[in-house]
């Protein structure tokens, strides 16, 4: 297929090449010339064009990803000047794999099929490594045909691909996986906190954690990558705080009480204001430990 793909960052680039190391014929285009330099040799291959625009890549392409930070980025790409409505063909199936809100990707659908073109959203779950292990857990939103069409693509980027619902059901569903894991990364991060001040060796209470009910992913990898004191970035805390506010603005419009994911915002606002913005989540541990550390040595007495 001729795929257009947007969005070459650090989870758009490793997915785009899965696409071209599967044999379809990649149409991009990135503000940076510098986001074209990893497909330099799809491109002498042919399984590459570089384009002027987004809409330059809508008409050359049967379908297309947009992997961006945020709604607006989706919503430029998709209606600004020379945006890939100015370039698509009716039919065209549009799919936005970034994070966005789901009442932004239910307008951005809307706006889409009143132009004649099809919109799935599609967010992900599993980080860089995901991406470039392409083991990506995919939450899908979209007509079913639509879904279908698209399952073969998708399965090059993932182990997971669910159809959760109509377009923004996806979105609802990373909402609620980043409801789990920002409040789960603060949880692991506390309790080897806990650990370390108490005067006990935290990688030996992570591994009897990791025997009983308190098992989780997060703990098993995001604890080890704390311990290790390993904090570039697999998906960064700025990309997390974002999500949460995401959680958060969807919980006011419903009128719902979310505490848990509340506590996990502010933490996190907290470590993109300590400027740990560009570090792993995992930087939590950093946070807490920087607070406590004037405490150690005051006079308790």
């Amino acid at each position: 297929m001729h795929i257009g793909f947007i969005g070459l960052g650090l989870m758009g680039r490793p997915m785009a090449l899965h696409f071209a190391r599967a044999g379809h014929v990649l149409h991009l285009w990135a503000r940076r010339q510098a986001s074209f330099d990893p497909f330099a040799t799809a491109r002498t291959a042919g399984q590459a064009q570089f384009h002027a625009s987004p809409a330059d890549v809508a008409r050359q392409a049967e379908v297309v990803f947009t992997m961006v930070a945020a709604g607006q980025d989706v919503e430029t790409i998709c209606f600004g000047e020379n945006g890939l409505v100015h370039g698509a063909a009716p039919g065209t199936l549009m799919v936005d794999m970034s994070t966005i809100g789901a009442q932004a990707a239910r307008s951005i659908g809307e706006r889409l099929a009143a132009r004649g073109l099809e919109f799935v959203d599609a967010p992900v779950s599993g980080g860089e490594a995901g991406a470039i292990d392409a083991t990506l857990s995919i939450m899908v939103g979209g007509r079913a045909e639509c879904v279908e069409k698209l399952r073969p693509l998708f399965t090059l980027l993932g182990r997971s691909v669910t159809h959760v619902g109509t377009c923004g059901a996806g979105q609802v569903a990373k909402s609620c996986n980043q409801i789990l894991a920002g409040v789960t990364v603060l949880a692991v991060a506390e309790a080897l906190h806990l650990a370390r001040q108490s005067g006990v060796d935290p990688a030996k209470v992570r591994e009897a954690l990791l025997g009983g009910f308190a098992y989780s992913k997060i703990l098993e990898h995001h604890g080890r990558r704390m311990l290790e004191g390993n904090f570039k970035p697999g998906f960064k805390t700025w990309m997390q705080q974002k999500d949460l506010r995401l959680v958060m603005e969807e919980a006011h419009r419903l009128g719902l009480m979310l505490p848990s994911a509340a506590t996990a915002t502010q933490m996190f606002n907290a470590l993109v204001g300590h400027g740990l913005g560009e570090e792993d989540t995992v930087a939590m541990l950093k946070l807490l430990e920087a607070v406590a550390a004037p405490e150690r040595g005051k006079d308790t007495n």
